[in-house]
């Protein structure tokens, strides 16, 4: 099977191309410049601007794919000529989208695929809601074959899945209180990208998913205290002092982090599974947080590049943690 992969040099895209090979699939990459993550040997690497429909057509010449997998469509200009550059090219359009365009606080959990869609404020989820509305227009209005997949949050060795990043790591080892929103007990997922490419490339030529929206989750549900103790337990801190504040209260000191904290990580997520699991039958995922833990501790401490530390977030999280926080959590 021939697969196209728009983008897709990042951490998820990586993984995936590495399971998309060990699979047998024959896995073609553009990029606009050098990756920097080297796709596995195998891969055949294209350049050109995946948002411009002529350096498109130009690279890809008269080719055609069982799959094209766009991973870098962010605003509707982005995607605008890909209906047109593959028609009759291809048997499935996969749209990389984000399980944060569903509407906070969510009407009814578990999230699925139904549940609805609204973002007013944050960027990155209002441009992914205006791609899949764009390209569902073009299935419903030309039998464009897409599929919307939708990850949560992913993270692999080289990323700490909180927004403090290692500076967090390195505070729980100095002794230093670390800030956690809210009271620490809202409800999110976490999903190793190895996990998340055991899932996605079942999913390419699968004709099962052509016109649907499919969340590729875990399934596992952890709270943000959980998450923060499986970091520290990970990085051989046994008692890790936590201090909780309001997202509003974080957000007047760190302004930076008031769209993701109020509109994203403040609400509590998990996830139904069941359209996943009938697309892939037998999937579960293999890679507890404990274990991706380790795994991304180990991986920073033999990498002092990664091991960065953020002096002003150190001093906001020291401003945060005099303060007395009167607002609900």
């Amino acid at each position: 099977m021939k697969v196209l992969f728009l983008g897709g040099a990042g951490m998820i895209g990586s993984a995936c191309a590495d399971e998309a090979v060990a699979s047998g699939l024959d896995v073609t990459v553009v990029t606009r410049t050098e990756p920097k993550r080297q796709p596995p040997p195998g891969v055949r690497a294209l350049r050109a601007d995946v948002r411009d429909a002529s350096q498109l057509r130009d690279a890809l010449g008269d080719q055609d794919f069982d799959a094209v997998v766009n991973w870098v469509g962010f605003t509707v200009d982005d995607v605008r000529p890909h209906p047109e550059v593959f028609a009759g090219r291809t048997g499935q359009y996969v749209f990389i989208s984000t399980c944060s365009v569903f509407a906070r606080p969510v009407p009814q959990l578990p999230v699925t695929e139904s549940t609805p869609r609204r973002q007013p404020v944050f960027g990155y989820p209002r441009g992914k809601i205006a791609c899949e509305v764009f390209l569902e227009n073009a299935f419903r209005d030309s039998g464009f074959p897409l599929t919307i997949v939708r990850p949560a949050h992913v993270y692999d060795r080289t990323v700490v899945p909180v927004l403090a990043g290692w500076t967090a790591i390195d505070r729980m080892r100095a002794g230093k209180p670390v800030v956690v929103h809210g009271d620490g007990t809202s409800l999110w997922t976490l999903m190793h990208s190895r996990d998340f490419a055991r899932a996605f490339v079942p999913l390419l030529g699968n004709g099962h998913a052509v016109g649907e929206s499919v969340n590729v989750v875990s399934g596992d549900i952890l709270t943000w205290d959980q998450i923060h103790l499986e970091l520290a337990a990970a990085a051989g801190v046994r008692e890790p002092a936590l201090r909780h504040r309001s997202s509003e209260t974080i957000a007047e000191v760190l302004p930076g982090w008031r769209d993701v904290l109020q509109e994203d990580f403040r609400h509590s997520m998990f996830f139904d599974t069941g359209k996943l699991r009938s697309l892939v039958p037998g999937f579960a995922p293999a890679v507890s947080f404990a274990e991706g833990a380790r795994e991304l501790v180990a991986h920073h401490d033999m990498q002092a590049r990664l091991r960065s530390v953020d002096e002003e977030l150190n001093s906001a999280f020291d401003r945060l943690i005099e303060q007395t926080d009167t607002r609900p959590k």
